[in-house]
This record gives structure tokens, sequence and C-alpha cells, in this order.
């Protein structure tokens, strides 16, 4: 009797947690932000009383004079986090975007409440003159706090969806590729979508191991049985009039419909829309990295390879011995890749494969792949295996960060199914890229590769290459090579 009684007060407090799931993660948030910046305000005047840099604290008031400072910043911070649209997380992993939105946030929200204090507050308040390494204090601690606290919370949204709380259920409707590409990224990110199965398009059957809902004409009903929440459409070569039918079998829901892009899909640059006479057009971004950006990057490469080959000398040391002694053979492996503008270089590896892996001439690697050695598989895991490209970067042939190269016999292959294959050979080969950090390595597909690298190339920022360097580092040590956004 107790037993049925608590099995019955779980189910209700599950219950009531799936109805109001989105009010108590906005909450949640709301909280972690309040909390952070509170307490980070508080560490910095208390780090500016202990520690005499820039000099020694001689006339600081007491912490009471700084709360109507801390009232606005708390303020302002959060308003500049909801106009990011940082209180409506649908996925529950952390991810280096919102790192930089939190950085961005805080930044933002710190200077207004510094103007609004300057010009409201009186002269001879503390708060309009208080110490200004303080400023600095709160601001570095906010920006690690607040990412820790977002960074906990998301581990909570991350039990409550492993209980099958929050999870957006999804079906797709669709055919041929795309429809595995969506699969396949949905894959990635199941801890936040629920994939309900496949709606069949012309006959369509899926090479996945994923449930076939049914066809097209079923799509309405199987949308209220199956509770689904969202339908992403990826039809390859789909016309007007197909998009129309599919939507129209479910506009009558309260669901989320999204549409994988086909006619674009060769263009990798970000969409905008602009209006011509009340017209809506598309246009399509094409920043290439040229100019000053060229110069900024190879700077960024140069003093990068360097510093890493110095601090990293060691332990690229002791995998070469490893090396030797696990298998017969060279430590360093290299191959004929081709890089900018199509010209080729010879690309440096720890091997780790057997010496005699090629025989039968070039192969694609696949995953678990039998030729690998013992220390192969370990270095291969953890990207290891990709240190001695330092060199190539330092010589100028790579950069840290860029489309990943390929050998030539396999390029000249590409560029003719491919459409603008050829167009990642516009920036140097990167030892990581922004498609490897997005799960697309070793034996995956080379159009989604493709879409990726463009993607970077039309895209570029010094942030961008920050941001990849660093996934690429917590995916090395975490061992883990799934979608980091």
């Amino acid at each position: 009797m107790q037993q049925t009684t608590a099995l019955q007060s779980k189910a209700k407090r599950d219950s009531f947690v799936k109805r109001h799931y989105q009010p108590i993660i906005t909450l949640t948030l709301l909280i972690a932000d309040a909390v952070g910046v509170v307490v980070s305000f508080y560490l910095a005047y208390q780090l500016r009383l202990l520690l005499p840099l820039p000099e020694p604290a001689r006339s600081v008031p007491a912490f009471r004079e700084f709360l109507p400072l801390l009232a606005l910043q708390l303020v302002s911070i959060l308003t500049a986090f909801f106009f990011a649209r940082m209180y409506h997380r649908q996925r529950s992993r952390y991810s280096a975007d919102e790192l930089t939105a939190i950085l961005s946030g805080v930044s933002v929200g710190t200077l207004i409440s510094i103007a609004v204090a300057s010009l409201t507050m009186r002269s001879d308040s503390a708060s309009s003159d208080y110490p200004r390494v303080m400023i600095v204090y709160a601001w570095l601690l906010t920006v690690v706090l607040v990412s820790l606290l977002r960074w906990t919370q998301s581990r909570l949204q991350q039990a409550l969806q492993a209980r099958g709380i929050g999870r957006v259920r999804v079906a797709v409707v669709g055919a041929g590729e795309p429809t595995e590409t969506v699969l396949q990224r949905l894959h990635y990110a199941r801890h936040a979508y629920e994939v309900v199965g496949v709606v069949l398009f012309n006959g369509y059957r899926p090479r996945s191991d994923v449930r076939v809902l049914g066809t097209l004409n079923e799509l309405r009903n199987l949308i209220q049985r199956e509770r689904v929440d969202e339908v992403i459409i990826a039809v390859p070569n789909a016309s007007s009039e197909d998009l129309l039918h599919v939507i129209e079998h479910c506009d009558r829901s309260s669901i989320s419909i999204k549409v994988l892009p086909d006619h674009f899909q060769i263009m990798a640059g970000q969409l905008t829309v602009s209006a011509l006479g009340g017209l809506p057009l598309l246009n399509v971004r094409d920043v290439a990295l040229r100019g000053w950006k060229l110069s900024l990057k190879r700077a960024m490469d140069l003093v990068g390879s360097a510093i890493g080959l110095v601090l990293l000398a060691p332990l690229m040391f002791l995998i070469a011995l490893a090396i030797k002694l696990d298998s017969p053979g060279p430590a360093l492996y290299t191959q004929e890749r081709m890089g900018l503008d199509g010209r080729r270089f010879y690309l440096l590896k720890f091997r780790t494969m057997r010496a005699d892996a090629e025989q039968q001439g070039p192969g694609w690697t696949v995953k678990d792949d039998p030729r690998r050695t013992r220390v192969g598989a370990f270095l291969r895991r953890t990207n290891l295996d990709e240190l001695p490209q330092l060199i190539n970067v330092l010589l100028g042939e790579m950069s840290l960060v860029g489309p990943r190269p390929e050998r030539p016999v396999y390029v000249e292959e590409f560029r003719k199914r491919i459409p603008r294959y050829m167009e990642r050979h516009r920036e140097r080969a990167g030892i990581t890229g922004w498609a490897q950090i997005n799960g697309l390595r070793g034996d995956t597909s080379i159009e989604e590769r493709t879409k990726y690298d463009l993607w970077y190339v039309e895209n570029w920022s010094i942030w961008l290459d920050i941001r990849i360097i660093l996934v690429t580092i917590w995916q090395s040590i975490t061992g883990s090579s799934e979608n980091a956004y």
C-alpha cells in the first residue's frame, strides 16, 4: 500500500514538472544568474580589501554603501541576458555559445550600470566613486560564477530530460540523405530530443534503425497520437508544392515545423532576409578571410604553434617512445595532402597504424580500424596523433584551425561530385576545424563535412577559431567527438 502511494506521489510530481517545465527552467536560470551577480559583487568588495593591487586599499566605504550600485548592476545584467534570449534554453548541454553570451551579457550589463550610476547617483556617494579595480574583480568573478551556476543548472536540466521530462518529441518527414543527416544530428542531441520516428515520403525507407510511423497522409493523426512537439521536413529536391503539401498535414496542430534547406544547402554562408518593395529576398553573405584578418590569423598560428611545440615537446617525446615500443616502424608518418589553393604538402602525424597498413594502396580509415596499433587507438581517440602538425603550422603549410586536408586522390574524386568542394581550399588546412568538433571526422559524410567547412570559410572570426580550439581540447580530454553545440 505504501509503495503504491509513493508511486502515485512520484507520478504526480513528474506530471507537475512536465506541465511547468519551461517556467521551472527559466526560474532556475534567473535564480542562478541573480545569485552569481550578487555573490560575485560581494567577493569583489572583499578582494579589494584583502589584495593590495594595484595599491593597498585606503578608504573603502562599508559594503552597505554599495547596495544601490549592486541593485543597478543586478538589473542591468539580467536585462542584458533577457534581450540576448538567454532565458529560453531548450537544450541541456552547456556550450561555448552560452559562455560567449555570458561574457557579452556581463560586459554590457556592467558598462550600463557604471554609466547609469555616474549619471544618476550623487557625486559624493560611494556608489558613484567605488574602487576602479573592483569593477574588474566584479566583472571577472561574475563571468566565472554565472558560468559555473549555469553549468550546474544544465546538469539539473539534463537529469530531468534523462527521466523524459522536457525532451522534445520529434517526427522527421523525409527521404534520402537529408533525412539520414537529420537523424544523425538528433542522435547527437538525444539528451534534448526524442525521435518519435520517420514519416515516409514517396515510399522512402530510412537506412537507420528508427521507427517508421506511417505515410504522409497519416501525418495529422500521427502528430496527435504520438504527442509530437516538432516536425522536421527533410525532403531532397522538394518543390514548393511538396513543402506546402507536407505543411498542410500538420498546420492545425500547435507544433513547431522546421524545414531542412535543400535548395540552399550548397550556400554555406549566413542567410538573412531583406525587402524589395515589400518583397522578401534572401541575402547570402560570403565573407572570406582576407586583408588584415589573414595577417591576424597567421600571427595566431605562429604564436600558437611555437608555444605548443615548446610546451608539448616532453609529451611528444613520450608518445614517440611509446609508438616505437608498441610496434615496429617509424614514430612519425608523412602523407601527401592538398592545402591552400590546391598546393600539395606532406602532413606529419604520429603513426597510429601498422607500418604495412597501406601495402594494398590508400584506404579510407573507418571506426575501430583493424590496422590500428594499441597505442594508435589511444592517440586517435584523444587526437594526440595530430600534434606533429604544429610543425606544418609553423612552416605555413597549415593553420591551427581550418578545413581538414585530404589526399590528392580523394580531392580529385570529391571535386567532381560535390558542388563548391574546391572552395574549401581558399584557406589553409587546419589541425582541427568546425566540421571536426561537430562530430564529422573519419568515416563520415563528405558532403556534410564540405558544408561545415564552407560555413567556416565564409564566417571566420578570431573568436570562432578560439572557440574551436577550446572545444577540441575539451573533446580530447573527455574522449568525446559528439556535437558540442
